[in-house]
């Protein structure tokens, strides 16, 4: 049994997290940290949770915690990482990966030299929808993909409770860097491809500030599929994803939810060859299963941080284009000298 220790205690911990330890087998939480002690505790003692901490470090050092999950506003994954690796502590960072690719790199560097597994919470990849659409495509069922569709959006008000989500400073982005990180993700993994290009527009309003509060970003990948991705903090929750292929359509209304039953449609012109119905609500206990895994050295964790990494290059692109009005390449991730 792997102990866990989550990284800035929040809403995604009580929303998701909890839930998918209460349902995973391989691992427990056994502390939190939150910057302020009085929380933290309430915390502690609200989920059953036996050490409560007021800072990453502290809880590091405790020799009650085998794994560190860092689910902390983005500003803070660089420290709240670092400093785990630093205690030789295994670490699951949740996306985004960084603020930029340069803090990614920092990330990958320091795991590399100390030898500390560096895994990134790209949960999606655990969603049995999406694991099917990519065994699909695998298989030829559509022939070549030749374009993808993955959109998230979900409304986001001045009382959300991750009160910092508008602020350009911790967020870094709006839901390009929070949610559509998942969709780019989802779209690499199940093309099993990489994007070389993208161009990004995105519009702003009174409560989003400098950040964007939609957008629309297009990818180009290397085999050649073309890929769109939507997001948006101004719309009711939708999560539709669609591979269409030169032989056929694999389509899911809201593929990406982790709350609901999930159809996926195989589609040939007008008729439906395939439906299945699955469900992803067990993706976030398969994603800390696959991390104790990897803990216990049984099997590697497959969203490695350079994974991570390349996910932030691309998001660095968009930005860019954002600014720039112009297509942008992205960067490849720079080669690490592996430690012996």
């Amino acid at each position: 049994m792997i102990n866990f220790g989550i990284a800035g205690f929040g809403l995604h911990a009580v929303k998701r997290l909890m839930p998918g330890f209460e349902n995973s087998a391989k691992c427990r939480v056994t502390a939190l940290s939150r910057r302020d002690i009085v929380k933290a505790q309430q915390s502690s003692r609200e989920y059953n949770i036996p050490n409560a901490f007021s800072s990453v470090k502290d809880l590091c050092q405790s020799d009650e915690v085998d794994a560190v999950l860092v689910t902390s506003p983005n500003s803070c994954h660089l420290s709240d990482v670092l400093t785990a690796i630093q205690h030789g502590k295994p670490v699951l960072c949740e996306k985004p990966m960084g603020m930029n690719a340069e803090e990614c790199r920092q990330m990958v560097e320091s795991a590399n030299k100390g030898k500390v597994i560096l895994g990134i919470a790209q949960v999606f990849r655990f969603n049995d929808s999406v694991r099917l659409i990519r065994e699909r495509v695998a298989a030829g069922r559509i022939g070549r993909p030749v374009f993808a569709r993955s959109e998230f959006s979900f409304p986001v008000g001045p009382a959300h409770p991750r009160a910092w989500i508008n602020d350009p400073v911790v967020a870094g982005g709006g839901p390009i860097s929070d949610v559509g990180v998942h969709c780019i993700d989802t779209l690499r993994f199940i093309l099993q491809d990489e994007v070389v290009r993208v161009s990004a527009m995105g519009v702003s309003d009174a409560l989003s500030g400098g950040l964007e509060a939609a957008a629309t970003v297009s990818l180009e990948f290397s085999r050649g599929t073309l890929g769109t991705v939507f997001v948006s903090f101004r719309t009711e929750y939708r999560s539709p994803l669609e591979i269409i292929g030169e032989n056929g359509t694999l389509h899911s209304d809201n593929g990406l939810n982790v709350d609901k039953p999930v159809q996926v449609q195989l589609r040939h012109e007008w008729d439906v060859a395939e439906e299945v119905t699955v469900s992803n609500n067990l993706a976030y206990a398969h994603q800390v299963d696959a991390f104790a895994n990897a803990v216990e050295g049984k099997k590697p964790f497959p969203i490695t941080g350079e994974e991570g990494w390349k996910n932030q290059l691309i998001l660095d692109a968009a930005y860019r284009s954002i600014k720039s009005g112009k297509t942008e390449n992205v960067e490849c991730v720079s080669p690490i000298r592996r430690t012996a």
